[in-house]
């Protein structure tokens, strides 16, 4: 399983790794251009940990439909970004390992 993880950290990268998972961290404006370098287009799982990245969603969505996206923040997502986000998870609610051992 590949996944990207955008954003800042919040345990869920090593946790992801931790499970197995081979994952790409892309900090900063994850542009198409950055997502398509990290691999969006052969990744299962895109991890957003920053509400401020919502945009890299429907960007990589629309590169891979099949992609599974997931928001791990404490912060929610754009109206604009749930139509398309398939799980939102709040980090106070749930630890990393938690909720990468439930996607892995």
């Amino acid at each position: 399983m590949k996944a990207i993880v955008v954003g800042p950290d919040r345990g869920i990268a090593d946790a992801l790794d931790a499970e197995g998972v081979e994952v790409t961290r892309i900090e900063g404006v994850a542009s198409g251009e950055r997502l398509r370098d990290a691999g969006v287009d052969d990744a299962d799982l895109l991890v957003v940990t920053d509400a401020g990245e919502a945009t890299a969603i429907p960007v990589a969505k629309e590169r891979n439909p099949d992609l599974k996206t997931v928001a791990y923040s404490p912060d929610s997502m754009p109206e604009f970004v749930k139509g398309v986000l398939d799980l939102a998870v709040d980090p106070a609610l749930l630890d990393a390992a938690t909720v990468a051992e439930e996607l892995a």
